[in-house]
């Protein structure tokens, strides 16, 4: 199947990327970033949806109503793209939005998130405009592991590969460039601390191992529980106190800093232990503590040949925390921080690349 189509030079392209409570979205002409929003949605109005896939046509009308606000012509918006979500493992790159990956975003065999919405939310917008394509970059289920990290001591159960593929793919190139070197040439081990962190071992282009950040192994994080002693995760799950759903969530999304501190702000939290709160100070620690027993993880994956330690992320606007991290971790190899996360850019650049006939159309199946 060729995905691939000419555009007009006058092309733009919308990245989107939604999360819990607002819709980021940012608009290109060429690589220049034209508009920026944040839209917000208040949580009275969210609640009123009984699934996250009933906000998709909510979420496209915010999306047209802030572009008309601008003035921003849709008519000129050739390329929707937006972060993927959980379907099956695929191989990194830009995907046209087809009917098989809206059945299995719907279907969220993998993983009931928000960000399953992104790529129906795409594909809604490029059906109002007139030659417009939907598209999804690098999404969470990028899969490039070696068949030995896949391995557990349960034969029924197979590690997966889900992580922040796009956010650690672009930084490891943005890093690469940096020092005049190619992405392929490195050993890198990069470390995403956001809502959730992911670890990732890549190894001259390939991402060979990472921890199962959504709703599996390695360090708690802001609402993940990360990984956690299995015996006494059994017994909870069996204890009558809790449903499965129930405990889904505390594992997905009401774990690490939320359940210990009631807040999943860095920025908060930071503050408070500044402050003098010693719990929050203790809780903070303990994050860096796993966070760096991760990395630490991923040294001898590369065979203790690491170029850099990339850290970036929200939380890697966290002074304190950064500090800490690299107490612990900078006698491994040179780090370099990377705060945020500017996922539209990478979106953007990945609609540019298909702009520019530079990268090829993949096709989900």
């Amino acid at each position: 199947m060729n995905n691939q189509k000419k555009f007009s030079g006058t092309s733009l392209i919308l990245a989107l990327n939604p999360r819990i409570p607002f819709t980021r979205i940012g608009v290109y002409e060429n690589a220049k970033r034209i508009y920026f929003k944040e839209i917000n949605h208040p949580k009275e109005e969210l609640i009123k949806f009984k699934s996250i896939y009933e906000q998709v046509s909510y979420r496209k009308d915010a999306i047209f109503a802030e572009l008309k606000e601008k003035k921003i012509n849709i008519n000129d918006i050739e390329i929707i793209v937006s972060r993927g979500g959980f379907l099956k493992p695929v191989k990194s790159g830009i995907y046209m939005v087809n009917e098989k990956i809206i059945e299995d975003l719907i279907d969220c065999k993998i993983g009931n998130d928000i960000i399953n919405i992104g790529g129906l939310i795409a594909d809604d917008i490029a059906k109002d405009i007139p030659d417009a394509n939907a598209y999804i970059a690098d999404p969470v289920v990028v899969d490039e592991f070696d068949d030995i990290a896949r391995v557990t001591g349960i034969p029924e159960i197979k590690r997966k590969s889900i992580f922040h593929a796009l956010n650690q793919k672009a930084i490891g190139k943005r890093y690469a460039n940096t020092i005049g070197k190619k992405y392929e040439e490195l050993n890198l081990i990069i470390a995403h601390l956001g809502s959730g962190i992911t670890i990732g071992a890549h190894c001259k282009g390939r991402v060979i191992d990472a921890n199962q950040g959504y709703d599996g192994d390695g360090p708690f994080s802001a609402i993940r529980a990360g990984s956690l002693p299995v015996g006494d995760l059994i017994n909870l799950c069996y204890s009558g106190k809790y449903t499965k759903e129930e405990i889904l969530r505390k594992v997905s999304c009401e774990g690490g800093l939320h359940a210990h501190l009631g807040t999943h702000d860095a920025y908060e939290i930071e503050k408070n232990l500044y402050n003098g709160d010693e719990k929050s100070l203790f809780i903070f620690d303990a994050m860096v503590y796993q966070v760096a027993k991760a990395i630490g993880s991923m040294v001898p994956v590369l065979f203790s040949k690491v170029n850099a330690i990339l850290i970036t992320g929200a939380i890697a606007q966290s002074n304190w925390f950064v500090e800490r991290l690299m107490e612990r971790v900078g006698s491994l190899a040179p780090v370099s921080v990377y705060p945020g996360s500017d996922d539209i850019e990478s979106l953007a650049l990945k609609g540019l690349a298909v702009l520019r006939e530079k990268e090829e159309v993949l096709e989900y199946k």
